[in-house]
């Protein structure tokens, strides 16, 4: 019975990470879409929401026949419930990647407001906030999660500037409204984005070291 529940501990970590690898891959091509003007990144990330959601339905399934049937205690029952509401995460950071694809589908239509300057900057930001937030994961290291924490404000500030920005041209220019407008829901996605790393993160923390981090600000120090 043991060997049984240790196996379906590992396959419910190995779905985990493939669902992971998913919505980073969509959230690179997403920002990657609005970058290259590429339609037809855009339309593969439209296109491979489904595969997202429906592990993250597999991955409920899981987690509910592993509480219910195993009944988990400790360490194990932490790392379960942290898979939990990473799940949720994972599929959110996907749902935020489809906003961007579909925002970049809608800037091809207009010029470019202004060169790419903060936006990438932002972008790689969040992207490397998810993927160390899953190599933290992996490799069960709080202080590679703790460093995740410390980057939230980063892209907030981020945010801010490009928002303020792009208001200033789009008062100057109202042919740029709408692409403009645009771009700040982009930024507004990778802030969102970024959120949900930070969750992950709080949870490879709770799941390593038992300590709920999730409304400490000296944590984040």
């Amino acid at each position: 019975m043991e060997r049984h529940f240790e196996h379906d501990l590992e396959e419910l970590k190995e779905r985990l990470l493939w669902m992971a690898g998913l919505a980073e891959r969509a959230v690179h091509q997403a920002v990657q879409a609005v970058f290259q003007k590429d339609e037809a990144l855009a339309t593969r990330v439209l296109d491979e929401e489904k595969a997202i959601n429906e592990m993250q339905i597999e991955i409920d399934d899981r987690v509910m026949q592993l509480v219910a049937l195993q009944q988990p205690m400790a360490v194990d029952l932490r790392f379960i419930l942290s898979a939990s509401r990473i799940n949720n995460d994972l599929e959110r950071i996907g749902d935020q990647a489809v906003n961007i694809a579909q925002s970049a589908l809608r800037i091809l239509r207009h010029p470019q407001v202004k060169p790419y300057v903060d936006l990438p900057r932002m972008s790689e930001l969040a992207e490397g906030m998810v993927r160390d937030s899953l190599n933290s994961l992996v490799r069960r290291d709080a202080e590679l999660a703790k460093s995740v924490l410390v980057r939230d404000d980063q892209v907030d500030n981020l945010r801010d500037q490009i928002f303020r920005e792009l208001l200033t041209y789009m008062m100057e220019n109202s042919a740029v409204i709408y692409p403009a407008f645009e771009l700040v829901l982009i930024t507004k996605n990778l802030e969102r984005i970024g959120d949900h790393a930070t969750n992950i993160a709080e949870d490879v923390i709770y799941m390593v070291a038992g300590r709920d981090v999730r409304h400490l600000a000296a944590d984040r120090r």
